[in-house]
């Protein structure tokens, strides 16, 4: 199990080096690449403009060929959900770099739904409301794995489901937000 591990945790490892440094190659020769998108969401406490920046040029290509593949930005989520749905599974038998590998996998596929879905101009409302109901299984998934794992550490079970409330109230607030916010306008 532990040297699966290790291979799994390498290779995300290698992934992010070998994008680091294509980016600072790319950096050097042309400078900044810019989109509108990251230009007018800007960057976060988490996440800064230029990482944001970063993300959309790795994924630009991989979105354009599931552009050409005819993938549809639902069947994206969809995939999302299955490889957080497999990650769950391995963290709950205890296979973390593999989960980890495959949390890789459905967070990348949530970036690409909404890249194929402007590329291809079919973003919608319903499509927006499939991603983000997606995107809380996906946290569900990886948590109830986390406490399936940890099924013996209470106190462990207890911050993973502090976390899991805490996922879900992101949705409530987003929802509440932009109601109050429609309400005063």
């Amino acid at each position: 199990m532990l040297a699966y591990d290790f291979v799994n945790t390498f290779v995300l490892l290698a992934i992010l080096a070998l994008v680091g440094v294509a980016y600072s190659v790319k950096l050097i020769l042309k400078g900044r690449t810019q989109y509108d998108r990251v230009n007018r969401q800007g960057g976060s406490v988490l996440m800064g403009r230029g990482m944001m920046e970063i993300g959309y040029w790795a994924l630009q290509p991989i979105a354009k060929l599931l552009v050409f593949l005819h993938v549809t930005p639902n069947q994206i989520s969809w995939a999302s959900l299955v490889f957080g749905g497999i990650s769950g599974t391995a963290l709950a038998y205890g296979y973390f770099g593999f989960a980890a590998l495959f949390a890789c996998y459905s967070a990348f596929m949530d970036c690409l739904d909404g890249m194929v879905a402007r590329m291809t101009e079919v973003a919608s409302d319903a499509g927006e409301v499939l991603d983000a109901a997606v995107d809380r299984y996906v946290e569900f998934f990886f948590l109830a794995g986390l406490i399936l794992y940890y099924r013996d550490f209470p106190l462990f079970q207890a911050v993973a489901l502090l976390a899991l409330a805490g996922s879900f109230m992101v949705s409530y607030s987003t929802a509440k937000a932009e109601e109050i916010g429609r309400a005063h306008v």
